[in-house]
């Protein structure tokens, strides 16, 4: 029963030879081809879930002798569950919002063909079919944004992440040629076992083996999921169809989590490369977040919003937790999904009617008014300081008694504490007739939340990661030094206190408020309304790239 999952790739595969066979004939009804077979391909996924949560073995089902495999493990049907599950919802949506277009039979074809590639490269079981598929993702996803090819913006931006992806293959190629080197296959277990019984092996120039590996694998992710500053292409794919949008943003995106996952065995054996990794997520996660809030194009925010929660996946892997990165993933890729199919009925509703609703959040943040009815500030402060931190620690205690002997899970908690603290105090700011009544609303929708992402989470743990020893060492590699630690924990706190005081400042002082303060925001606005000027930069690079090309052209040509 577990050999299915040599049939979930090849179903999509014969969905695409049999659309294109039968698009001149069938017409429009080609489409029901497609989501005929791709829901088949998604009960076969759930199945195999299925077998993996009652405990079937994880198994390695292969072509040839030493590559053609694919893993059953509980990553890959998972994986190939969600993938197949958010891919049929997108053909169906696109049954009808396609048909105008033209290209209509090319266009399920290539969701055929991403699909197949996708469900490929999550239950690869050897390097060379991981590459292939890999590689087969960036190139289909370059023909689904430039669908329409009268459009140049959409053949511009198609390019732009074809590129980038170009660019994240490489490392990718560079480290399954060292791993090949140091064990002689492409086996992904026969790697894993290896490593585990040579975690000091060195590679050319005397350089760690699991060290250099991981930072390649690292910086593939990071161009695949957009991560600061290999962003730019995200946010600027919005041209392309948007049942595309919704299948990027869902699931495309999330390869780099996905990779590092598929990894964990060669990262656990590292020493800095997760701090490197939290570092370049908590970036990305506070840019795109900035970047999000001052957009007025819906899709464009929507890009900028995934970028952040891409940095909060990255981030969370950067703490040793693996396995709630993959819970991340798969929730954000859930709303994210729904939010780009719903986006067209937004604007369509925006143009019918260009009022902007004046509710409480509107006035607060776009009118600056500050609330009529206000509590004492220091009470205020003590909630937010109080609350979250001892909803966290008694959500994860009572679930897993030693998980606040964790580093990394110590600094979740703290990020946990600090959106709450946020929360709270937008909360205190908003103007409302009753603020008590709002603050227990939100204070109770934070407890279901971090009680269900707590209880959810460590569900994922025990599942994707059953060895509790193995799950221990990812934590232990995460961990940072004693002081850098404390500091870190401190100034998080520093920054929540100032915030407080800044607040009892202000509205003390509040007649006085001085024209720099304004002057310093009017310049922060400029900053972040060009996008802390990284197309500017991407841009000048590109017209001096070309004229470097020109000047070579020009040179070779006289030679």
């Amino acid at each position: 029963m577990e050999e299915l999952i040599k049939y979930l790739p090849a179903l999509p595969l014969v969905s695409a030879i049999l659309t294109h066979l039968l698009s001149q004939n069938m017409g429009r009804a080609v489409s029901q081809i497609s989501i005929g077979i791709a829901t088949l391909t998604f009960v076969i996924a759930v199945v195999l879930f299925a077998l993996n949560v009652s405990g079937a073995p994880n198994a390695v089902y292969s072509w040839g002798s030493n590559w053609g495999s694919m893993m059953f493990d509980p990553l890959s049907t998972l994986m190939a569950m969600v993938i197949s599950g958010i891919s049929l919802i997108v053909r169906v949506y696109s049954v009808r919002y396609m048909a105008e277009e033209a290209g209509y039979g090319r266009f399920f074809v290539l969701l055929d063909l991403m699909a197949a590639s996708l469900i490929l490269m999550v239950a690869a079981g050897d390097l060379i079919m991981l590459l292939v598929a890999w590689h087969l993702v960036g190139v289909i996803l370059y023909f689904l944004l430039g669908h329409d090819n009268r459009s140049h913006s959409a053949f511009r931006y198609s390019f732009w992440t074809f590129i980038t992806y170009r660019f994240g293959d490489v490392p990718m190629v560079i480290a399954a040629v060292l791993l090949f080197q140091a064990t002689g296959s492409w086996s992904l277990n026969v790697i894993f076992d290896f490593v585990a019984q040579n975690p000091d092996a060195t590679t050319y120039f005397g350089l760690s083996l699991t060290e250099t590996v991981s930072s390649l694998i690292a910086v593939s992710a990071f161009a695949r999921s957009a991560q600061f500053i290999l962003h730019i292409w995200l946010p600027y794919t919005m041209e392309g169809p948007t049942p595309v949008s919704a299948l990027m943003h869902a699931g495309i995106v999330n390869a780099g989590g996905i990779i590092i996952n598929r990894f964990a065995p060669i990262f656990v054996h590292t020493n800095d490369i997760l701090h490197w990794l939290f570092i370049v997520g908590l970036i990305t996660a506070v840019i795109g977040s900035v970047l999000m809030l001052s957009q007025s194009d819906i899709k464009k925010a929507l890009g900028y919003s995934t970028m952040g929660q891409m940095g909060f996946m990255i981030m969370e892997v950067g703490l040793g937790a693996f396995s709630l990165a993959i819970f991340h993933l798969i929730a954000h890729g859930l709303f994210k999904g729904t939010l780009f199919l719903s986006a067209g009925n937004v604007i369509g509703e925006a143009r019918n009617n260009d009022g902007i609703p004046k509710d409480d959040l509107y006035t607060f943040i776009v009118e600056r008014r500050s609330p009529k009815v206000r509590q004492p500030w220091l009470i205020m402060a003590m909630i937010t300081l109080i609350v979250p931190v001892v909803v966290l620690f008694a959500a994860h205690y009572f679930v897993s008694a030693d998980f606040i002997q964790k580093q990394g899970a110590i600094i979740l908690l703290f990020f946990g504490w600090v959106t709450g603290a946020q929360l709270l105090f937008s909360t205190y700011s908003m103007r409302s007739s009753n603020p008590w009544r709002l603050i227990a609303l939100i204070v109770f929708s934070f407890i279901v939340v971090v009680i269900g992402y707590t209880v959810i989470s460590h569900a994922f743990d025990s599942f994707l990661y059953p060895d509790q020893q193995f799950g221990d060492q990812l934590y232990a590699a995460a961990g940072i030094d004693l002081g850098w630690f404390i500091t870190l924990i401190s100034v998080l706190a520093i920054i929540i206190i100032i915030g407080w005081l800044r607040v009892y400042y202000t509205h003390s002082t509040y007649a006085n408020k001085s024209s720099k303060q304004s002057h310093v925001w009017m310049n922060f606005y400029a900053l972040v309304s060009r996008e802390f000027y990284m197309t500017d930069l991407f841009a000048s690079l590109n017209r001096k790239l070309l004229a470097l090309a020109a000047k070579l052209n020009v040179w070779f040509k006289w030679c």
